[in-house]
């Protein structure tokens, strides 16, 4: 993230935990259970737009503790990982090193990526713009950190009744997936928002998926319709969407 986007109570939230990142039962409990969904859906969206994982360069802005790294690493991206989050980093660089996964981690501002002219087939947001100060800065730091043909993908929660009730009401107070304060619902982004932050930049949005979750079957799948709480939006430069 930047600066201008860094929210540094956020990130003092997540950093109180983040030495427990790879705990499945810990304050990351959520993440572990969706992340084989959201790995097939990134997988997805890359493999149809480049045909292949493997060679490409993926950024992950948000890291945290490399939960998506790590398995990006192993189907043959190179990656590199930024959290604005040091003990986050610390632990993703340690879990990497035991399962000698080659990841280059970074602790602090995305900016300085695009200040050195670092550029990405796919860049990564995943559950990150919530937290951010300003998401339209945001998504401009984003886009320019890509390169001509690449991918934005980005996953987050929607500004619906729906996703108060089960992204803050459940999920902080009664189920107690994740710390109470977590998540603020004023924050959470709209797909139309999105889509006209990215319009004013010339990207085009190409798909919008959502992220349901089963109580019953204590596990998520994707949805092509429902995107009341959790979705994702993978998008690309319109004026390359032809090559």
């Amino acid at each position: 993230m930047s600066q201008a986007t860094i929210d540094h109570s956020e990130i003092a939230h997540f950093a109180k935990d983040s030495m427990h990142w790879w705990d499945e039962n810990g304050a990351f409990s959520p993440l572990h259970k969706l992340n084989p969904t959201r790995i097939a859906y990134l997988k997805s969206q890359i493999t149809a737009h480049f045909g292949a994982i493997k060679g490409l360069n993926i950024l992950d802005i948000g890291c945290g503790g490399g939960l998506v790294c790590e398995p990006l690493t192993r189907l043959g991206a190179t990656m590199t990982g930024i959290d604005g989050d040091a003990q986050a980093i610390e632990t993703a660089k340690n879990h990497a090193a035991g399962n000698r996964l080659n990841i280059n981690y970074l602790c602090g501002d995305a900016q300085n990526l695009i200040q050195k002219k670092q550029r990405y087939d796919v860049v990564l947001g995943l559950e990150v713009i919530e937290h951010v100060n300003d998401p339209d800065i945001f998504i401009d730091m984003m886009t320019k950190l890509i390169k001509p043909n690449g991918l934005l993908i980005l996953s987050t929660l929607n500004r619906t009744p729906k996703s108060y009730a089960l992204g803050i009401v459940m999920a902080e107070y009664v189920l107690r997936w994740v710390p109470r304060g977590t998540h603020s619902w004023q924050k959470f982004v709209k797909p139309s928002e999105l889509n006209r932050m990215l319009r004013r930049r010339n990207w085009h949005t190409h798909d919008v998926t959502g992220l349901i979750y089963n109580p019953l079957a204590d596990s998520f799948s994707l949805s092509p319709s429902d995107v009341d709480v959790n979705y994702f939006l993978t998008a690309r430069n319109a004026d390359s969407s032809s090559l």
